[in-house]
This record gives structure tokens, sequence and C-alpha cells, in this order.
């Protein structure tokens, strides 16, 4: 079974994203801020993360930069409503990111976002 990190502020789409993930069969593990995102990378070993990119102590792309550090071949997935910022979208891809999703999104989009990703 897939194991998937899910590192959201949020607490209507987190448990959106963790419903979903897990009614597809994937393990997940849910935190809502940047250090406990830290934390859980080293420790629950992920096969996937799915990162928030503003949340409380570190942001995405912290986190995102700490992961390709940690586990640079963990996949990840940035949520964010800063889809129109073009230089965020840019740094997350230029830091290796596999998936970009803009709030507000269809969960069954991020299904098969997932589902492609962990091939």
């Amino acid at each position: 079974m897939k194991k998937i990190l899910i590192i959201e502020d949020d607490l209507l789409i987190s448990s959106l994203v963790q419903f979903r993930l897990k009614k597809d069969g994937y393990e997940t593990l849910l935190v809502q801020d940047g250090n406990e995102g830290a934390k859980a990378i080293g420790n629950y070993d992920p096969d996937l993360i799915i990162t928030d990119v503003m949340m409380p102590f570190k942001s995405g792309i912290e986190i995102i930069h700490f992961a390709k550090k940690t586990k640079p071949d963990t996949p990840i997935i940035v949520l964010s409503s800063l889809g129109e910022e073009e230089k965020v979208v840019l740094e997350a891809f230029n830091l290796g990111v596999a998936d970009f999703i803009p709030k507000p999104f269809n969960p069954n989009e991020l299904a098969i976002r997932v589902k492609r990703v962990l091939k």
C-alpha cells in the first residue's frame, strides 16, 4: 500500500484530500503545518508528498527544499491557491515537483494525478 503524506493547514481541504485518497486505497498521514511536515517526511517515509504552499512555521517551498535533500526520489504534488503567482509555481517546478494543482480543485482530478505520479 502506497503511503501519502498530506501537509495542509486548511482542515476542510486536508480532510477532503485524505478522504478521497483513502477511498482509493492509499495509506495517508495528515499534518497541518510545515514543522510537522518536515518531521513526518523522515519518520513516515512517504511514497508521495502533497503539500500546500502557504502554511504556518515552514512554507511549502521550504518543505520542498527539505524533501528534495532528504528524500530526493519522493515525488511531490503542490496544492495552492497561489496558482496566479507564476514565481511560486516556477520555483516549485525548478525544485523538482511532479505536479501543481491550483485550488479550488476537483477531488477526482487530484486522484487521477496522484495515480499518474505514483506509477
